[in-house]
């Protein structure tokens, strides 16, 4: 290995402080485990994508354990600047991701491992993986652009699986993962629903994405009925897919104006979480006959894929990064999220 290359890395690693107030993450110092094993590579991390996991996870609200003080972050874009001697699928100068699920390779594994709660997650300036986690990232692309495709962008992606041009999607809310399903939707050719408790974030997104019409819903002005404006605008037919990502309190609501026979995509728990809610579940999938596919983003595979979309079709994703934060930001950028203040992606750049 080069005597020019790094031997320690930059990270954020958590505090698990959890008390108001307090900084929730402690930037260290630390050696690069080197040399390297035979089908490691080392990669030189460019940017990083937060999303409202990272902020939960911070703040103790994740409802699996999670390994003490890691490393937050899923979504890291860098470039190869070593690799093992047994590698052989990569290259150095390569663009690429570790996947959210370091276990989930072709979408068929029994196990699971995720970044920044099961191991250390990629919030560094330098990272290790094998090769088998790490996936391909668009040529056509800047390195911000590219941060939010491994998680946000493949939840996104494999939530969407089986529509086809034409038929309809909710998507509820306005963080990273609903934004970036707008962008394949209108790219697709769905037709869009979109739900907010404001008005004021569905007019500005109508007008920033005004390739094709997108109706809102205002979940918050109608808490218990929000789901017969999506009948409303179906004709009464319900939407073919739902991404949903509010948990308990809204999955009945979802099921209610999903068509029948059509799939709710249950990314996320953003609200409040009561068993209770769910009283009706069983009986409104029973009649809706609807099915409720969990996704936890994305295999390998499906990361590769996207890629592969992404590039085939010059897509790119200004329009849905908020802001972009100096590496030392870190704090202030994972408030944001927690506080539920931002539209879209919030990047960190490390230069």
């Amino acid at each position: 290995m080069s005597d020019s290359l790094p031997t320690h890395r930059r990270a954020w690693r958590r505090t698990d402080d959890h008390a108001e107030g307090q900084p929730k993450l402690k930037l260290v110092t630390e050696r690069l485990p080197l040399p390297l094993a035979p089908t490691n590579i080392l990669i030189k991390v460019h940017a990083v994508a937060l999303n409202y996991r990272d902020s939960n996870i911070a703040n103790g609200g994740n409802p699996w354990p999670v390994t003490p003080h890691g490393i937050i972050g899923n979504d890291a874009a860098g470039e190869v600047i070593a690799i093992g001697d047994k590698v052989n699928k990569l290259k150095v100068g390569d663009r690429v991701a570790p996947n959210t699920d370091t276990e989930n390779l072709t979408g068929r594994e029994s196990s699971r491992s995720w970044l920044a709660a099961d191991e250390d997650g990629v919030l560094a300036d330098y990272l290790v993986f094998d090769q088998r986690v790490l996936a391909r990232l668009p040529a056509t692309l800047d390195w911000v652009n590219c941060s939010i495709l491994p998680c946000a962008g493949t939840t996104a992606w494999s939530a969407l699986k089986g529509l086809s041009i034409g038929q309809s999607l909710l998507i509820q809310g306005t963080g990273g993962v609903a934004m970036f399903a707008l962008k394949l939707a209108q790219a697709a050719g769905y037709r869009i629903l979109l739900s907010s408790s404001s008005d004021a974030k569905v007019e500005k997104i109508q007008k920033s994405f005004p390739n094709t019409p997108i109706h809102g819903v205002n979940y918050g002005t109608h808490p218990d009925t929000w789901h017969e404006q999506v009948l409303n605008l179906t004709d009464g037919v319900g939407v073919d897919l739902v991404l949903e990502n509010g948990g308990t309190g809204s999955l009945v609501q979802s099921v209610l104006c999903t068509r029948r026979g059509g799939t709710v995509s249950q990314v996320g728990y953003l609200g409040k979480q009561d068993p209770m809610d769910l009283k009706d579940l069983v009986s409104t999938i029973i009649d809706r006959r609807v099915n409720i596919r969990g996704i936890n983003a994305g295999s390998v595979n499906d990361l590769n894929d996207l890629t592969d979309a992404v590039t085939a079709t010059n897509l790119t994703f200004d329009d849905i990064v908020e802001n972009v934060y100096d590496f030392q930001q870190a704090e202030e950028a994972v408030q944001r999220i927690w506080e539920g203040r931002q539209i879209g992606k919030l990047v960190l750049q490390i230069t």
